[in-house]
């Protein structure tokens, strides 16, 4: 456990992170007057968490590899946080759902409905609970690797000779 301890903290900043940009979401109205913005707004979330990636690398490069890690080091680290972010998206995305924006589906169905981009059934089906988990896991899985990948190059640091 102490060898992944700091991609486990990581891994739940990640996710207080996630929950309190649902809860600005919400708060500027992107859940409901709002709505309408929320497709292109909610992308926004890539900054913090790329952010929270460098920082969780970079902590992981000082404090376990004690300055130097290699790109092998830091992808398997980065991960570790991934999937562990994934296996808590249910919990994540409960919380989301049923405390900080309980009305977000009904409002995302009526806005779909309304704008014509779905038909009711579709928008239903869509936008519940159980869809919204399944595709955070996957969505969390495919880009914390996809982000890992990358972030891991900048964070490698070699021994100077």
């Amino acid at each position: 456990m102490n060898k992944i301890k700091i991609e486990i903290k990581w891994a739940f900043i990640f996710i207080l992170m996630g929950l309190i940009w649902m809860f600005m979401e919400r708060l500027f109205g992107l859940h409901d007057e709002h709505i309408s913005k929320h497709a292109m707004y909610t992308n926004f979330i890539a900054i913090p968490a790329i952010l929270i990636y460098v920082l969780a690398l970079l902590d992981k490069r000082k404090n376990y590899y004690r300055g130097i890690m290699t790109y092998k080091h830091g992808f398997i680290s980065g991960s570790i946080i991934t999937l562990i972010i994934a296996l808590l998206i249910p919990f994540s995305q409960y919380i989301t759902s049923t405390i900080i924006t309980p009305d977000y589906f009904t409002n995302a169905i009526n806005y779909t409905v309304e704008s014509g981009e779905m038909n009711k059934e579709e928008a239903q089906d869509f936008f519940k609970l159980n869809n919204y988990i399944v595709q955070g896991f996957i969505g969390s899985l495919v880009m914390g690797v996809l982000t890992t990948a990358i972030v891991a190059i900048f964070t490698r640091k070699r021994m100077e000779n």
